[in-house]
This record gives structure tokens, C-alpha cells and sequence, in this order.
């Protein structure tokens, strides 16, 4: 899996502060500098009524001038599974690579046995691993290489049943109907900074399904990076609690 910050609202949380600064001013924001806008905020300086502002506005659920600030993402490799999670949230944008118009006619089913174009679950190779509504503890190494097995087997086999029907004429938006779940996708995705937040409370949660919570994690390590007064008070006080932060 990988995660990149494809494009993002510069100065976001100027972005944030001024949009909340309009509800309470009279004077028109977009006539005035961010230092006058901020003017009687709180703090020494321009970061310290940031932090002042942002914190009041998230501690007190004022949630809407977090939808200003937008971000980008490309993931590669998720599965069709993790993306069939991430797109029930309403809120963000999706572009998801066609498997109408892109074939793996040219995969090796080799490659796929050794972990190609297949997302493979840590529950396949890992004897420790317990899952959620496993019925099950950990394994013993003989039954995780059995696991491992019929698990790579099995999508092998129906990619090479996938590539037989492509040979056989079959349309590839009709043939992947035999391919796994766990077959590999790359995505586009764009949201703003309230429903990241709402997208982290529950794909980021304890009991979410491993992949979709590594890839969550990977999106916050970015949105750290691109809106960090955010998303260090959210990490603090906000995180795990379910704040239901959606519109």
C-alpha cells in the first residue's frame, strides 16, 4: 500500500480561521489581512491564535469551517475490499481505477501465488494473528501454512480462470466477476479537514478491519504534515471518541 498527498488547500488553517472569524465579525474578511482578522483572538502571536481559535472551534463542535480545507490522496494497492469500505462515506470523492477498461490479461498467475495484484491478510501467513469475529485463537505454524496455501491458491486459480474467459471472448467488465475481493486497486480520493476527521474516528477505530485502518493512519500522518494545528488537537483530545463529526 502506499499513500501520497496529491494537492491540498494552501494555508489551510488561515483558510479555517477565517471562515470562522466571518461568523462573529463585522467588518468583511476579505477585506482585511489574517492579522487583522485574528486581532483579538487570543495568544502572542499569529501560530498562538491558531492554536487558540482551532482549539476553541473543535472543542466546541463548530465543526463547519473545517470543510474550507480540502486534500487530495492517491492510494495504490488497496483491495476492492478496503475500497468498498472507504466509498460508503458519502462526503468524499472517489476515482477508482476501471477494471472495465484495465485487464490483467498479462498477470503471471506465478506472480500472483508469490503475492501480485492480490492484497494478501496478515490472518494467511501470521499464526498469531486473531481478527475481529474470529471464532478462533492463534494457530500453530502447520495450520497458517495450510491457511497460506489455499489462500494463494485460490486467487491463482482465478485469475488464470479470469484470463481463460478473456481468451474465450468474454468482455473484461464480465470476466473480473471471478476474480477475488482482495484483487488490488488504485484510488483518487478528496475530502475536507471535517470529514477526514470523521472518516479517522471510525476507519482508524480499534475495531476496524486492518487494511482500511493502515490506510487511515497513513492518511493522518499526512494531514499532520499539511494541517498540523488540526490534527495534532484532534490526535490529543478528539481521537477514538466517535465525535461523529460528519455533516
Amino acid at each position: 500500500m502506499e499513500v501520497q498527498l496529491l494537492e491540498a488547500t494552501e494555508n489551510p488553517e488561515e483558510i479555517i480561521c477565517k471562515g470562522a472569524r466571518n461568523d462573529y465579525s463585522e467588518a468583511f474578511v476579505g477585506d482585511q489581512s489574517f492579522e487583522e482578522t485574528m486581532a483579538t483572538v487570543d495568544g502572542e502571536d499569529i501560530e498562538e491564535k491558531k492554536e487558540t481559535l482551532i482549539g476553541h472551534l473543535l472543542s466546541h463542535g463548530h465543526y463547519g469551517p473545517f470543510e474550507h480545507a480540502n486534500a487530495v490522496f492517491a492510494v495504490k494497492g488497496i483491495s476492492r475490499s478496503c475500497m468498498a469500505q472507504i466509498t460508503r462515506h458519502r462526503h468524499v470523492s472517489f476515482d477508482v481505477r476501471s477494471m472495465r477498461y484495465v485487464s490483467f490479461d498479462e498477470v503471471d498467475p506465478a506472480d500472483v501465488r508469490e503475492g501480485e495484484m492480490v492484497v494478501t491478510p496478515p490472518s494467511a501467513t501470521d499464526p498469531d494473528w486473531v481478527g475481529r469475529n474470529q471464532k478462533t485463537g492463534q494457530v500453530d505454524e502447520e495450520t497458517v501454512a495450510e491457511r497460506e496455501e489455499v489462500f494463494r491458491e485460490s486467487v491463482a486459480r482465478s485469475v488464470e480462470e479470469y484470463q481463460r474467459l478473456l481468451d474465450l471472448g468474454m468482455p473484461p467488465e464480465d470476466a473480473r466477476f471471478v476474480l477475488p475481493i482482495g484483487t488490488e486497486v488504485n484510488m483518487v480520493m478528496s475530502m475536507n479537514a471535517r470529514m477526514l476527521m470523521h472518516v479517522a474516528d471510525m476507519r482508524a477505530a480499534a475495531d476496524a478491519q486492518w487494511e482500511i485502518r493502515e490506510m487511515t493512519e497513513r492518511v493522518l500522518d499526512l494531514a499532520a504534515e499539511w494541517c498540523p494545528i488540526t490534527f495534532e488537537y484532534y490526535d490529543e483530545h478528539m481521537r477514538n471518541r466517535k465525535n461523529r463529526l460528519a455533516p
